[in-house]
């Protein structure tokens, strides 16, 4: 990361004809393309879209597996799991039909809807665990106070679990800020391609030459919110895990 930094400062040329310090990198990566900003906009709304859907709907899953009893839960459980074992690869031809079915082609919303599938076997294993490690005296004494089974999720249990949220959270945004594949599939307007796709095409360069400099000060712009939002997070996501890894 060091040299990383240290190359997107450092070997552009200055004034006089020398390699030298500056922010001449970072200019050229700026002005790239469509822009650097749209770029970083169009992959925050995929961020956005991952982690809220991915919190919820793992939130609400994990809580009905972990205290709710209905016929074919481990089932469904095992079966959400399941999506782990399949290649990633080869479900994105079917991935492409079912967004032209739902008119979510070439969309931010529908490749945010894809990676949200991807987090759901994580993020259920997770908040079942988190959920499961709460003691149910909690919900219980909740439920005798006169809250409803929502009531009590609502004002008791998501405290408890807010690790196991972050946790999942983290995760998500981490995957859904990176993801290469994914966009380069689903998205055919320059416009709209996320981060990773512009340095991609940042690195394939024109005519074979590739801008090093530019493509380092790229490199730097992308870790550095998911290096912030970890160093943020980081003793939430210690915490969760530690939860997660008591049960399961």
């Amino acid at each position: 990361m060091i040299w990383t930094v240290y190359q997107s400062l450092h070997g552009v040329r200055a004034a006089n004809g020398q390699d030298g310090w500056g922010v001449a990198n970072y200019e050229r990566m700026v002005a790239y393309g469509d822009g650097i900003a749209s770029y970083v906009l169009n992959t925050t709304v995929v961020a956005v879209v991952t982690v809220a859907l991915t919190v919820v709907t793992t939130t609400l899953g994990g809580y009905a597996v972990a205290r709710l009893s209905f016929r074919g839960k481990n089932v469904l459980f095992l079966l959400t799991l399941a999506i782990l074992m399949v290649p990633y690869t080869t479900i994105l031809i079917p991935l492409y039909i079912v967004l032209g079915w739902l008119g979510l082609q070439n969309s931010l919303i529908g490749l945010g809807l894809v990676l949200v599938m991807f987090q759901l076997p994580f993020g259920l294993f997770m908040m079942r665990n988190s959920f499961e490690a709460l003691p149910t005296e909690l919900e219980e004494a909740a439920l005798i106070d006169g809250c409803s089974t929502g009531g009590a999720l609502w004002r008791v249990l998501l405290r408890g679990v807010a690790p196991g949220m972050v946790t999942v959270a983290l995760f998500s945004f981490l995957a859904s800020w990176n993801e290469f594949v994914a966009p380069l599939i689903f998205l055919t307007d320059g416009s709209k391609f996320t981060l990773p796709v512009a340095l991609y095409n940042l690195q394939s360069g024109n005519l074979g030459s590739i801008d090093f400099g530019a493509l380092q000060a790229g490199v730097v712009t992308a870790a550095l919110p998911c290096v912030a939002v970890f160093l943020l997070l980081q003793r939430y996501y210690v915490s969760g895990f530690s939860a997660g890894a008591l049960k399961g």
